[in-house]
């Protein structure tokens, strides 16, 4: 009986201990002092990137926009991960490559998006299932 206890509270322990949660920081946002070292009007592409390092993303359209990206999120088990904090650092140049801009945009700027559920039309044939299935034999 006694056995049969230790056996019951080690595996409630085990779920127990899967249900904490995981915390998952992602992303490249510069040390702070480090942010305020860079000045605008003054320091260029090249010093810039040797400041803070290289940028997580670029802009688009446009190589002026540097982005320093960072995540933090919490999952518990499988349910989908909840965002804790989020910053995001915009360095703009001007046409000549110096420092024009600087802004931090944290977790309150943030906007949800949602995906289109629409598909994107792809040319070729619609294949059924069976036929998916026997087009390697």
């Amino acid at each position: 009986m006694k056995q049969t206890s230790f056996l019951v509270l080690g595996a409630c322990a085990a779920m127990l201990s899967a249900c904490a949660p995981t915390i998952d920081q992602r992303g490249n946002l510069p040390d702070p002092d480090a942010v305020l070292q860079v000045q605008p009007g003054v320091d260029d592409r090249a010093q810039v990137q040797k400041v803070l390092g290289s940028p997580s993303t670029i802009a688009t359209f446009s190589d002026k926009t540097w982005y320093y990206i960072s995540k933090k999120t919490s999952r518990v088990a499988f349910w989908d991960p909840t965002v804790l904090d989020q910053e995001v650092l915009m360095v703009k140049f001007d046409d000549t490559g110096v420092v024009s801009d600087m802004k931090v945009y944290g977790l309150e700027n943030a906007r949800e998006m949602t995906p289109d559920p629409n598909e994107t039309p792809t040319s070729g044939r619609e294949l059924t299932i069976l036929q998916q299935l026997l087009g390697n034999i």
